[in-house]
């Protein structure tokens, strides 16, 4: 029946060509055509063999999370998705809407994805879902650290450079930003598998780590205590629920977590747990300001799949809450060619690791496919650059 359509699944096609200004995409139809589209500017070069039409149908209709169940059902391959996904990011501003979910569906999906949202008991759910995997499981392709952000590398970032030192250099990239001494004391918000803790310890910093998942809680205690670090201290607290000030507040991508409903609360919170004069450092993922609002009106693969209730940042809508709430917004840094390498070499290490038979056995080949997909997502998005990563120094009015 779908076959019948082809003429449609065409023009579909020519919309795509039309929206891309860089780059150029090579398709095999079912019908068994090979059409070149783009190719009008330098960009990146990708290739799908489209084996249904059906897999156009839900990318129409579903977007990017529609795009990800016809990959995962075979209806089109490609030898390097990273590459797809790099060119529809270079071009999703003149791509407009082609590529993002419309219609009832894409009403449905809001209205289910609003039952997410990051309340207090939403929040613990939504962060139990991704980080709850298990402590194995992330060990088996993160850093020895067990650092899940973007690291910062030498440039030109080079292969010999190895991801533990990439990720120390951004950990202490960050303590740099706080300006404090000896006998300072840190808020972490959303402390990860506990490297920022430790790393500010040794510094002879006392750090309040805080986080919503009980895998993370439990491993931040046990590394504290092995190290001998009696400086860190790790609860599991909402960041709204933060009492006291500090001298400085540290957060690593932990605010795509929060949603934009809740900025303002972040940035209060933010602001209240600094002592006047205080300093946050903030590492953060945004995207392109341009595509922000049919981004945010849409529930994309990641969202639906990987992470309920997350949203990347408008930065400059969050700067101006930044400011309202009195916080400076000082020395900024972006770094989203450094997220787009440390993506490749978790992928290279989860690829290893899946070889090896080494991933728990409750993880089947369909959560293995879901997450090596996510992995070359979001590489190709950096790379891309309409999605970029950064540092930032907030500091409170005196």
């Amino acid at each position: 029946m779908l076959g019948a359509f082809a003429t449609l699944f065409h023009r579909l096609l020519d919309r795509i060509d039309a929206g891309l200004a860089h780059g150029s995409l090579t398709v095999t139809t079912p019908d068994g055509r090979v059409r070149l589209l783009g190719g009008r500017a330098p960009g990146p070069e990708a290739v799908v063999d489209l084996r249904s039409w059906r897999a156009l149908l839900r990318l129409a209709t579903g977007g990017s999370a529609g795009w990800y169940v016809a990959w995962s059902k075979g209806e089109w391959a490609s030898p390097d998705p990273t590459a797809l996904f790099e060119l529809f990011m270079r071009n999703s501003r003149t791509l407009g809407k082609t590529a993002r979910s419309g219609g009832a569906i894409r009403i449905l999906r809001r209205l289910r994805n609003s039952l997410r949202r990051n309340s207090r008991t939403g929040s613990r759910r939504n962060i139990e879902f991704h980080y709850d995997l298990g402590n194995d499981f992330y060990a088996l392709w993160l850093d020895p650290g067990l650092t899940y952000s973007s690291a910062l590398f030498d440039e030109p970032i080079s292969p010999a450079q190895s991801l533990e030192s990439a990720q120390a250099t951004k950990i202490d990239a960050m303590l740099d930003r706080l300006a404090v001494e000896p006998g300072d004391t840190i808020l972490e918000i959303g402390c990860g598998w506990g490297s920022f803790a430790e790393a500010a310890a040794r510094r002879g910093l006392a750090v309040h780590a805080i986080t919503l998942s009980a895998e993370q809680e439990r491993a931040v205690a046990d590394r504290s205590a092995a190290a001998g670090l009696s400086g860190v201290t790790v609860s599991r607290t909402d960041y709204r629920d933060v009492v006291g000030q500090y001298d400085a507040v540290a957060s690593i991508e932990m605010v795509e977590a929060v949603g934009q409903d809740y900025w303002p609360a972040y940035l209060a919170a933010v602001a209240r747990a600094l002592k006047p004069g205080g300093r946050a450092a903030i590492q953060y993922i945004a995207i392109d300001d341009a595509i922000f609002e049919a981004y945010a009106a849409n529930v994309d693969f990641i969202q639906r799949f990987i992470f309920p209730g997350g949203m990347l940042l408008s930065e400059s809508r969050f700067r101006a809450l930044a400011e309202a709430e009195g916080l400076e917004w000082t020395d900024h840094r972006t770094c989203g060619l450094h997220y787009a390498e440390t993506l490749r070499r978790w992928r290279i290490a989860f690829d290893a690791a899946v070889a090896a038979g080494r991933l728990p056995t409750q993880f089947d080949r369909h959560f293995i496919d879901l997450w090596r997909y996510y992995l070359m997502y979001c590489e190709g998005g950096f790379r891309g650059q309409g999605i970029d990563a950064a540092q930032v120094t907030l500091v409170k009015r005196a």
